[in-house]
């Protein structure tokens, strides 16, 4: 839901506050009320993020709730569901007020998207674009409703594109092939 109907600049975005716990994404300029996320989102979102730690990555490069500025016709920014930090990135944001990639940053090293009923073309078009636009190496759409994980591989410019459904293993570019299955993920257990 848009909030306000004039355009804020990246700056005045950053320094916006409700006094309220209502968190916003800025789309094109557009203060935009982010939906409470469903139970579902929140186990998927959860059992990535405890994954990624048994898979050896230190506990400060995987993250939920970092923001990040991405490219659009105006100011634009995106609060991915689970957000994996490359050393470089890590290390800018450290001592940072706010924990928001901002696009003189190194890109994360992966994305995850879990989509939500009624935001498939944000999750598919929009932010496909946004994220390829930042050069970033890895994103996966996790979709509930379709039963499937898209991965995304950021190759020569383009999103090259590999579905997963049911009990195969997830192979990711970025940490091989995975000891998790999409059956797994979208189930959050």
């Amino acid at each position: 839901m848009t909030v306000a109907s004039q355009k804020m600049t990246l700056e005045e975005y950053l320094s916006y506050d409700d006094g309220t716990d209502v968190r916003y994404e800025l789309e094109n300029g557009e203060l935009v009320a982010l939906p409470p996320e469903s139970e579902l989102n929140i186990r998927i979102a959860s059992l990535l993020f405890a994954f990624f730690l048994t898979q050896g990555i230190p506990s400060f490069r995987v993250r939920i709730g970092t923001e990040i500025v991405v490219s659009g016709s105006r100011a634009t920014t995106r609060f991915p569901d689970v957000m994996i930090l490359s050393e470089e990135l890590a290390t800018a944001l450290e001592g940072a007020s706010r924990s928001t990639v901002m696009l003189d940053m190194p890109p994360p090293l992966l994305v995850v998207e879990i989509v939500s009923p009624r935001q498939e073309n944000r999750d598919y078009r929009y932010k496909r674009s946004e994220y390829g636009a930042r050069g970033i190496a890895e994103y996966w759409i996790v979709d509930p409703m379709q039963q499937k994980v898209t991965m995304l591989e950021w190759v020569e410019g383009l999103y090259e594109e590999k579905v997963y459904q049911g009990d195969s293993p997830i192979a990711s570019p970025l940490f091989g092939v995975l000891n998790l299955t999409t059956s797994q993920i979208l189930q959050g257990r």
